[in-house]
């Protein structure tokens, strides 16, 4: 019994997916998109909110003492 483990005799027919590895493969590029923007998005903004409250705290520190 020499069955192959895998369904794909080469990398070349993996990647080819039957003809359709174009759809498969742009299919798994979207998700990983979407998925990068889902992490990368909110920690931008986190990033970007706590700058403005810095800057808001630095700015009502600097107007009490100076009054």
């Amino acid at each position: 019994m020499t069955e192959s483990m895998f369904a794909f005799n080469s990398f070349a027919e993996f990647v080819a997916m039957g003809k359709h590895g174009f759809y498969v493969w742009l299919c798994f590029g979207i998700t990983l998109a979407i998925v990068v923007l889902n992490v990368a998005l909110p920690w931008v903004a986190r990033k970007k909110y706590l700058n403005q409250e810095a800057r808001r705290l630095r700015w009502e520190a600097q107007n009490e003492s100076g009054s």
